[in-house]
């Protein structure tokens, strides 16, 4: 043998510079990882984005304002509210559905989303915890701190007003009318 020239024992390998692994996603490695929550938008991308335009650009609103815009021109219907926070937690029911926020983090749920919503008051203390149950086996709990355990009482009692109003808890398939009984 002379020299140092291909193998002939081992094939030619493509070889590439860099790591070819993807970022691995999930709880196992990052601790703050919750499933349907999003993480927060900066807006610093899209100021970043105007400025490189040009002033020519400037007059015409941004996407973040057409869309304000439009929310609040929308109007709610006429119907029950529900919505309690303290310093870090947020939950809010309404016609459009369930939205919770926890310090940075937040998700949506439409109604046609949710399958069940679950409270629960503790014996001692004075955290509300509200649970939305999705059909597909999730759930996303949520802990309120009450100035009072008296709130309870009114928090439920709006929750089921909203409930009523807006949640189906029957699919069409179980719709089904039961026959009556005759005496």
């Amino acid at each position: 043998m002379s020299g140092t020239g291909s193998s002939t024992i081992l094939p030619a390998v493509e070889q590439r510079i860099g790591s070819s692994s993807q970022p691995l996603e999930g709880a196992g490695f990052d601790p703050a990882f919750i499933p349907g929550l999003t993480s927060p938008v900066s807006g610093e991308a899209e100021e970043a984005r105007a400025e490189e335009a040009g002033d020519a650009d400037a007059d015409e609103p941004t996407a973040a304002a057409a869309e304000s815009e439009e929310a609040v021109g929308e109007e709610a219907p006429d119907g029950p509210v529900f919505e309690a926070s303290d310093r870090r937690a947020k939950f809010i029911a309404d016609h459009q559905g369930i939205r919770l926020s926890l310090d940075d983090q937040a998700c949506e749920f439409r109604w046609d989303e949710i399958g069940a919503i679950e409270t629960e008051t503790p014996r001692f203390g004075k955290r509300f915890t509200i649970t939305v149950h999705t059909p597909d086996r999730r759930w996303y709990p949520i802990e309120i701190e009450a100035e009072s355990r008296a709130r309870f009482a009114e928090w439920d009692e709006q929750l089921d007003a909203v409930m009523d109003k807006y949640f189906e808890d029957e699919t069409p398939e179980t719709k089904e009318e039961e026959p009556e009984e005759s005496d």
